[in-house]
């Protein structure tokens, strides 16, 4: 069902979709701007915001309750439905005025062969328990990816999945497996929470929108640990960033048991980005790590910076680094060596690749 939208926004969330942005922005100060292939391009013939204009637009975004939240929180994260797209909405004060920033998602979930990743991120759908983490920067598809992989299983699979997630972007229709989708502030009040409840909710396969503090990477290794197939992001680079993260995020008497831990759990990370094509929109470049014995020996010892080799080493088993992918694409003409350079891990040894 779509929701009910305010005349005086749908313009601004047609534009959106009619120019394929990814992102709309209200600020005060500024015309509403765009961010299409990775650009802020102001919207055509919209004038700038006031502080009273962008407070009407954005309130009627909100219903009362979501306004109640705002005003005692000052800051709110929401979804809705426009046309066949789905706005993740995030409302915030600055220096005393409203504004927001809305991530445009369609309703459609796209294949992992439509998205353009490697095929070999099938294979983590097979797993009955577990951990695979996607990782990059903001705004770069990693709940796009993840949506894709549950949306597999989905067809493939009987089971139960459950979503947790803040707020809901995508949302599933039932198929060979059922599943129950929970967002924070509406269903539950917190990841750690509803991590802990979903043990008593038969849950085969769970989706944690993000990792994002100690309680939350500790809940969900724990599920993948007991038996759960789990999908998760986290806001790093690299896969040996992504162990680091975790591992540095306990208290370092934790530390040695949290190693064998993520050993123990984890399949795969995955680190993508989305880089502008030379012919326009754009492309996705991942780095794939599989949790083979030798990686999973170096999380155990501590050698973390040794799990590029590895990835560098072990293509035969699907494996590729970022850098790697970001030079094959330049030579295939599909992105600038300049946007390869900009993305890329390790820039210098990018450059001699290419040259």
């Amino acid at each position: 069902m779509e929701d009910k939208i305010d005349g005086k926004i749908e313009k601004l969330l047609a534009a959106a979709i009619e120019y394929k942005a990814s992102d709309l922005h209200l600020v005060v100060g500024v015309s509403p701007v765009l961010r299409i292939d990775g650009k802020l391009v102001v919207v055509p013939k919209e004038p700038m915001l006031d502080s009273k204009m962008a407070m009407e637009l954005i309130n009627s975004l909100m219903n009362d309750e979501q306004i109640k939240q705002l005003q005692q929180k000052k800051e709110i994260d929401f979804s809705f439905s426009y046309q066949d797209t789905r706005f993740r909405t995030n409302v915030f004060y600055q220096r005393g005025n409203l504004e927001a920033s809305l991530r445009l998602i369609t309703k459609e979930i796209r294949t992992i062969k439509e998205l353009g990743l490697p095929p070999i991120l099938e294979k983590f759908t097979n797993h009955s328990q577990g951990l695979v983490i996607i990782c990059g920067p903001t705004g770069h598809g990693k709940s796009t990816t993840l949506a894709s992989l549950i949306d597999l299983i989905n067809q493939t699979r009987s089971t139960h999945i459950i979503t947790i997630e803040d707020p809901i972007e995508y949302v599933f229709k039932h198929k060979k497996s059922i599943i129950s989708q929970r967002e924070i502030g509406t269903d539950t009040h917190s990841f750690t929470r509803a991590l802990r409840s979903s043990l008593r909710e038969d849950p085969d396969i769970l989706l944690v929108g993000e990792m994002r503090d100690l309680e939350t990477i500790e809940a969900t290794m724990t599920l993948a640990e007991t038996g759960h197939l789990v999908f998760t992001t986290l806001h790093t680079n690299s896969a040996p960033q992504t162990a680091d993260r975790i591992i540095d995020v306990f208290p370092p008497y934790q530390q040695p048991q949290v190693k064998s831990q993520l050993a123990n759990v984890l399949l795969g990370v995955v680190s993508q980005r989305l880089i502008p094509k030379t012919a326009g929109g754009r492309i996705i470049a991942c780095e794939i790590m599989i949790a083979n014995n030798a990686i999973k020996n170096l999380i155990r010892d501590g050698k973390t910076h040794q799990i590029e080799n590895i990835i560098q080493t072990s293509a035969a088993e699907g494996m590729i680094t970022l850098d790697k992918v970001l030079a094959e694409l330049v030579s295939k003409g599909e992105i600038t060596i300049e946007n390869a350079l900009t993305w890329a891990l390790d820039p210098k040894d990018l450059k001699m690749s290419i040259y």
